[in-house]
């Protein structure tokens, strides 16, 4: 069965009823509308056609239709129309993120709320901190009682330490060996280029020591590892009990439980490498709590090593071009926030963004 024009037509305008009073759409509110052109037997025919290829669904027998999760997903990708946003929603975002916040912890926090607020759905943010960090240097120092600590110098002048208990018997020079052999062998390197067949090499060359190198090989991948960081809050969680697909306490508070750091916490992820505004409709979201529900999620700048990622969850019924023009927006005006002074998109006053919107 074909997906014809008129086909999408109509199941826009049932995406866009539904969005806008999350009642199952009928045939007489379609024909209703001004430019729909066609017979109610006509739109009932499409109807019935949607349904057959799963872009609609129909929960009773004499009930109108409801978009299913792909059909979510064609309207998002396809069918829906640009939101423009309004002088005021501009004014008010602009206002919202005018004063600039310099610990990135209250900001990611800030900025969840402010996202919250202003699409009156529970929201996320993200602030994630990625290095390109390496070993500089390793000194091994004999510590007394079978110990001995382990120095590096990482290539962003960080200093780390690690107390170790030796394995075996060892002189000062089996450390000086083996801190030589390590600064020649191991400096410059990335967690992922710590290969078995690396470990080899260097315990073949670490004389009477060699089981100390596995321990100096993990305690520098996961230093390494651990120089990135992510900060993240989600706010506005009771924002869904005022949606009508959550009138059930029951199933409002699963989805509410599902709202926390732990849950989202593979959204980065996702974000990795993607450009402009992600949507997840339903079953395609990371945790199966969420499969009745669409995420929609952006990133922006914050510079010096850092990425930021704002994010709603709402019912699939959410206006997406809504969403996304505001979500758009909030990035766009994060980004030029924290850009250098030298940057001219940074706003000289908190005049200008008005000007600008």
């Amino acid at each position: 069965m074909e997906l014809t024009e008129r086909k999408k037509k109509v199941l826009r305008s049932v995406v866009d009823l539904y969005i806008s009073t999350a009642e199952p759409v009928g045939s007489k509110a379609i024909t209703e509308l001004p430019d729909m052109k066609y017979s109610s037997a006509t739109i009932r025919n499409e109807l019935s056609d949607l349904v057959a290829m799963g872009y609609l669904e129909q929960p009773h027998t004499s009930a109108g239709r409801v978009p299913s999760a792909a059909g979510y997903r064609l309207y998002v990708d396809e069918l829906m129309a640009d939101y423009r946003l309004s002088m005021d929603e501009t004014r008010s975002i602009n206002d919202a993120i005018e004063e600039k916040m310099q610990r990135v912890d209250k900001m990611v926090e800030k900025v969840a709320k402010l996202v919250s607020q202003a699409t009156d759905l529970p929201a996320i943010s993200m602030a994630a901190r990625h290095s390109n960090a390496t070993v500089k240097r390793y000194e091994l120092i004999m510590a007394g009682q079978g110990s001995v600590i382990l120095v590096m110098l990482l290539s962003d002048e960080q200093v780390v330490n690690k107390l170790i208990k030796l394995p075996v018997q060892a002189e000062d020079g089996d450390l000086k060996v083996l801190s030589a052999v390590l600064n020649a062998t191991m400096t410059g390197v990335t967690a992922e280029e710590f290969t078995p067949e690396l470990l080899e090499r260097v315990m073949n060359a670490a004389g009477p020591v060699s089981s100390l190198v596995p321990i100096v090989m993990e305690f520098a991948a996961e230093t390494m590892r651990n120089q990135g960081s992510t900060n993240m809050a989600v706010a506005g969680q009771m924002r869904l009990l005022g949606q009508p697909e959550y009138r059930d306490v029951d199933k409002a508070q699963k989805i509410i439980s599902t709202l926390d750091e732990e849950s989202l916490k593979n959204l980065p992820a996702i974000m990795r490498g993607a450009n402009g505004t992600q949507v997840l409709v339903g079953p395609e979201n990371v945790a199966q709590e969420l499969k009745d529900t669409s995420v929609v999620m952006t990133k922006f700048d914050i510079g010096d090593g850092m990425q930021g990622m704002i994010g709603v969850v709402g019912p699939t019924r959410m206006d997406y071009a809504k969403v996304t023009a505001r979500l758009s927006y909030f990035a766009e005006s994060l980004s030029k926030m924290f850009a250098k002074p030298e940057n001219p998109a940074l706003p000289a006053s908190p005049e200008e963004p008005h000007k600008e919107a």
